[in-house]
């Protein structure tokens, strides 16, 4: 059965999509630590970071890199954190969060967005890719 992140790469579940190219996926997270919490997602569904080819692998941080730069310009935050966890879903991802305290990182403080806020926040960022 398909991951659940296969599914919206694949648009049978929506997401608000900052960035996609051949291998890799950006979309909000839809419950974030912070504003602007993002996922990034290697289209090969692999169930451990760790277990992706070198090139996939490689491909991703690069991809990562490319959208917490534009994160950072589109949300005020000190910077933007980057974290793997990969217990929720059996599907390799990044969390990048625009992050002012330590505490945006925790998983345990969340924020509310309204669809449109969400959407705004998809073009902004996006401008800034």
């Amino acid at each position: 059965m398909p991951s659940i992140f296969t599914r919206i790469i694949n648009s049978e579940i929506p997401s608000y999509t900052i960035a996609e190219d051949a291998h890799c996926y950006a979309f909000l997270d839809i419950n974030p630590n912070a504003i602007g919490h993002t996922l990034c997602v290697p289209k090969q569904e692999v169930n451990k970071l760790f277990d992706l080819d070198e090139k996939t692998y490689l491909h991703l941080m690069e991809f990562a890199k490319r959208i917490a730069g534009a994160l950072e310009q589109a949300v005020p935050c000190k910077r933007v954190g980057m974290a793997v966890v990969g217990l929720e879903v059996p599907h390799a991802h990044v969390h990048l969060i625009p992050i002012s305290e330590i505490n945006e990182m925790s998983f345990q403080t969340k924020v509310k967005m309204q669809a449109d806020e969400m959407i705004s926040l998809v073009e902004k960022i996006k401008s800034k890719l």
